[in-house]
């Protein structure tokens, strides 16, 4: 008897740690521009860290609920570009800026729904950008920044729409796709 309470409680806990488990929002990439930062990626994220796929970040924790999703569906955009920029340095990895006013207007709607609860990540300044490499030594992002930046030159790629996850403690799943209306 003792034994089947001590599975419950674990059970009902296990349940409520995947409850707690956020959204994440992430921005749809051309598929040009999706397989561009995927290979980047895939060539300097160091090997058993990379669980996720190339990204441009909305927000890291959107709450786990069904209003959430239904905020999602009233979203409208049309497709819109936005710049690829310059590369900056991390720290300790290597990203591609972004520059978009449209990206930021969406961003900050966005913001303004969910603001109460947000974390202090997605509260702070915006700053957009794909992480081509993280968790490395400083001077091997030194050497990464370096080697890229000799080819580097910005250029424009589209944003689809918007993609849902479901944080699972490293790895995401991915939920919907809300695609914006094309040109």
């Amino acid at each position: 008897m003792e034994r089947e309470l001590g599975r419950s409680k674990i059970l009902q806990r296990k349940m409520q740690e995947v409850e707690m488990m956020p959204y994440i929002l992430t921005s749809r990439l051309d598929d040009q521009a999706q397989n561009f930062f995927e290979s980047m990626r895939n060539a300097y994220f160091p090997v058993g860290r990379n669980q996720v796929p190339a990204h441009l970040m909305l927000f890291h924790q959107l709450p786990y609920e069904p209003d959430t999703l239904s905020y999602m569906e009233t979203i409208r955009s049309e497709v819109f570009a936005a710049e690829v920029t310059r590369l900056f340095f991390l720290g300790n990895g290597v990203a591609y800026a972004v520059e978009s006013e449209q990206l930021n207007a969406l961003h900050t709607t966005i913001k303004k729904h969910f603001h109460h609860v947000l974390i202090p990540q997605d509260l702070q300044g915006y700053r957009p950008h794909i992480t081509v490499q993280n968790k490395v030594s400083p001077q091997t992002a030194r050497d990464t920044m370096a080697m890229l930046l000799k080819d580097f030159e910005p250029f424009t790629m589209d944003i689809l729409g918007m993609d849902l996850w479901r944080y699972l403690g490293g790895k995401w799943d991915w939920k919907a796709f809300y695609p914006f209306d094309k040109l």
